[in-house]
Formats: structure tokens, sequence, C-alpha cells
């Protein structure tokens, strides 16, 4: 792996890691930024579909308690089970639609003027929910109930064009439905591990054949990255978002995407 292949991969992780969890689109800053320092093609949609799994890592790091009692006690009537079902209920949609608009994904991918316009749009729709959303009435994941759970899967469908971002698509639907700040963060966080492994998976053994040592360097180096920076990211956000909330995540993506349309229109 020679040095820009390696500080594109660093650069990517540390995109990846901060950007993932938070409603901004990771996948979107990932394809503007492959535009920047000419990482772009096949191969690099694979490994920034791949190195989400880094990323994934830290949330399990994170919550790692949460995910111990639900091993342990979804299979018996209680809230865990509750928990467990309505994460089940969130991942379906993506899980068939994702698999039947694969093709699709992966060319939008490569479409630097969708993410940005989907990058507005997504930051004027936060704006406009953070303002005038319903009052909560849910305030721990059990308490979802499995409607809810499936509308915010539904939601996450959305994410599948780049520049909505996964995590912003599953927060503010989940604010629509009346989910506190912080439950609709951690439900989104756990949604993000059954969702992007499969997607990761699903990504690499498609792209199996065009996959050599060097390729799986590169994202072992992502990989890595984006654990760190996510791990921080995370924390981060779980202790601050009630207090914040995602508005100022809303102007970020307009101001972004209007940039970024500039950029591409001088190129």
């Amino acid at each position: 792996m020679d040095a820009h292949a390696l500080l594109s991969a660093v650069l990517m992780g540390i995109v990846e890691g901060a950007t993932e969890f938070l409603p901004i689109s990771s996948t979107g800053h990932l394809v503007l930024l492959g535009v920047l320092i000419g990482f772009e093609g096949p191969a690099s949609v694979t490994f920034k579909i791949a190195i989400q799994l880094g990323a994934v890592l830290a949330v399990v790091v994170v919550f790692w308690r949460t995910l111990l009692e639900l091993a342990l006690k979804a299979w018996r009537p209680g809230p865990e089970r509750f928990y467990a079902v309505n994460i089940l209920l969130a991942f379906l949609p993506a899980m068939v639609i994702g698999a039947t608009f694969y093709g699709a994904v992966q060319a939008m991918l490569m479409n630097p003027y969708v993410v940005c316009f989907a990058l507005i749009a997504g930051g004027v729709a936060i704006i406009a929910i953070e303002r005038w959303r319903p009052r909560p009435t849910i305030r721990s994941v059990p308490e979802i109930g499995p409607l809810a759970a499936l509308l915010i899967g539904f939601g996450q469908v959305l994410a599948m064009v780049p520049g909505t971002s996964r995590s912003g698509a599953t927060i503010i639907t989940a604010l629509l439905v009346g989910v506190e700040r912080r439950t609709a963060a951690e439900f989104s966080f756990i949604l993000a591990i059954p969702t992007m492994f499969a997607a990761t998976v699903y990504a690499l053994w498609k792209a199996r054949r065009d996959l050599d040592l060097s390729s799986l360097t590169q994202i072992g180096v992502g990989f890595v990255v984006s654990f760190i920076v996510a791990l921080v990211v995370v924390r981060w956000l779980m202790s601050v978002i009630a207090r914040i909330g995602f508005t100022p995540f809303g102007w970020y993506r307009i101001a972004l995407g209007s940039v970024m349309l500039v950029v591409l229109a001088l190129r």
C-alpha cells in the first residue's frame, strides 16, 4: 500500500468515525472527501462501506452492558424482549429494500450532486422537525412499540440515498413518533449494529472478486481509525444530545451541501 492509499485510508477512517453517528451523513462526507482527494471508483465504494464496521464495533463497546442484557434476557418476557423485538422490526425494512435496490444505491454512491442535495434537504427537515415535533411520550427503547419501530425502520430506508444519513433518518423519525432525544439516539445506535453489519458483509461479498491484499490492508487501516474516532464521538453525543438537540447539525448540513455544490460547479 503506497503513501497516498495509506493517507486516504486514515482520512476516510477519521471522517467515517466522526460522522457515522451524527445526523450529518457519513456516506455523504466520504463521497465528497473522495472527490477532493481523488479516491473514487468502484473500489472506493467498497472501502467506504467496509470501514463502517469499525464504527459499529465502537457502538458494541459503548453499549456492551445493554447488549449483554439483551443476549441473556431477551428470551423471556420482559423489557429486554420488547427492546430486541423493536430492533428487529426496525431492521427488517432496510434488509429487504436494501438488498432489492443494491445496484441503484451503488450507482448513487458515485454521484456527489445527489449527496449535496440530500444534505441540504435533510438539514431543512431536521431543523423543521426539531422545532415542531410532538411532545415526547416515549422515554426508553422498550416503550417504542411495534408500529413505531416499523416506522423508524422505514425512515432508515431513506438513508439509502447518500447524504441523507442513517442516524439522522432514524433519529428524526423517532422524534416524530414521540421518542425523546436520548432514547432516539440510543435506538439509532443499537439499530446500526445489525443494519451496518449486514450491509457491509453483503457489499464485501458482492465485491469479493475485486478485492486483493492491498485493498484489504487499506480497509483494515480505515477500520481501526474509524473505530477509535467513533468511540469518542458516540460517548460525547450521548452525554450532550439532550441538551444541545439536533438543530446545529441541520444548519451544518445545509452549509456543507451548499459549499460543496459551489466547489463541484467550479471543478
